[in-house]
């Protein structure tokens, strides 16, 4: 298998997850057009911050994760808060995705939610000795699953085009304007499988540029297609987690994206700790395993398991601040980078600065909107 295939799926795998499942609630709220606006607008964003992040990856001759990165062009304190971004955002999405795959599979078996809880510890269970087997389970487990997500869009797409209404389509709220940023700006995050993208590719990085350029336009697209199919059919029924009121075909997709983004973002966290922090592995699979799982029983014991609200705190805010450490350190790594790498992207002091204030208006909207 091509290692380039592998990284692309790898990639895709780690940017689609829970995100996806409430685009199409978001663009509900706005219309369409402005959601298709934030899904181009984000979807550039977050794809040159990535190339960004792989060319840093490229000048550094020692392998890191974000953490790592981040001390090396910035500074200890630099390390402190890229880690704490880092692992912030990837323990709010691996809680986001243990409630969306408790719900998720308690509707698949039984149409309702009533054991989301005994689902979530089943899936935290069999995802954790996934977990445990490192990179090559990841490898594995991405291709297989990218391969069944393109194949569920192809396939609800074909059975549910002829239920798109048109008038679900073409209206469009701009008292909502905003409604779109945050959750889509989660659902284009992947910055976590970068430095793992660098590693499969072995010592040919020439193929890295093209690795994340395709694999964010795919993921575009089926964003698009997916949220033109939900919204279409569903209208102003769509719910939060859409693919639960969609039928049994949309609510395995739902499991398929969250399994392969679980699986890389869970090994992510552990090769950051142990490369980074010098953790051993078994410390670190505990570290990473252990606090989503309390996190869990203790939301759902309390009743506060919210799906949207996990998600907008937790990884939208941590994304913002991991996209700005990044657009921090690419200077620093041009200048200071120890190895000539296979791209390099153009550096502007103004754009940096204008994708900065996006991410912080973004941050600041999501807070707003949870108070």
């Amino acid at each position: 298998m091509s290692k380039t295939l592998i990284a692309i799926a790898t990639l895709i795998g780690t940017i689609i997850g829970a995100g996806i499942l409430g685009i199409p609630y978001v663009i509900m709220k706005s219309g369409l057009g402005i959601g298709l606006f934030h899904l181009i607008l984000v979807g550039v964003i977050m794809t040159i911050v990535m190339l960004y992040l792989g060319e840093i990856a490229l000048r550094t001759r020692k392998n890191h994760q974000l953490a790592g990165y981040a001390e090396k062009y910035l500074g200890k304190k630099g390390k402190i808060l890229m880690f704490i971004a880092f692992a912030f955002g990837i323990y709010s999405a691996i809680l986001a995705y243990l409630i969306g795959e408790g719900n998720s599979l308690s509707f698949l078996f039984f149409n309702n939610g009533d054991y989301s809880l005994q689902f979530g510890i089943l899936f935290w269970f069999f995802l954790s000795i996934l977990t445990y087997s490192g990179l090559k389970a990841l490898e594995e487990g991405e291709l297989i699953g990218i391969t069944l997500i393109l194949g569920m869009v192809v396939a609800v797409t074909i059975f549910s085009w002829d239920k798109i209404e048109i008038s679900n389509l073409i209206y469009n709220n701009y008292e909502n304007f905003f409604v779109p940023f945050g959750v889509i700006l989660f659902a284009f995050l992947g910055f976590a499988a970068i430095p793992e993208v660098e590693r499969i590719l072995g010592k040919d990085k020439k193929p890295l540029k093209k690795t994340i350029l395709f694999a964010n336009i795919l993921v575009f697209f089926l964003y698009l297609i997916f949220t033109i199919v939900v919204l279409g059919f569903k209208g102003s029924l769509t719910p939060q987690l859409s693919t639960i009121a969609l039928g049994k075909r949309f609510i395995v997709l739902g499991i398929l994206t969250m399994f392969t983004s679980y699986l890389a973002l869970s090994i992510a966290l552990i090769d950051s700790l142990k490369l980074d922090f010098h953790i051993s592995k078994n410390k670190a699979f505990l570290y990473v395993i252990s606090i989503p799982l309390a996190l869990f029983i203790l939301l759902d014991t309390f009743q506060l398991a919210q799906f949207t609200k996990v998600l907008g705190i937790g990884g939208v805010i941590s994304g913002g601040l991991t996209a700005i450490l990044i657009l921090f350190m690419v200077k620093s790594a041009k200048k200071n980078g120890d190895v000539k790498p296979a791209y390099s992207i153009p550096y502007s002091k103004v754009l940096n600065w204008i994708l900065i204030l996006i991410f912080v208006i973004g941050a600041v909207l999501e807070i707003s909107s949870l108070i």
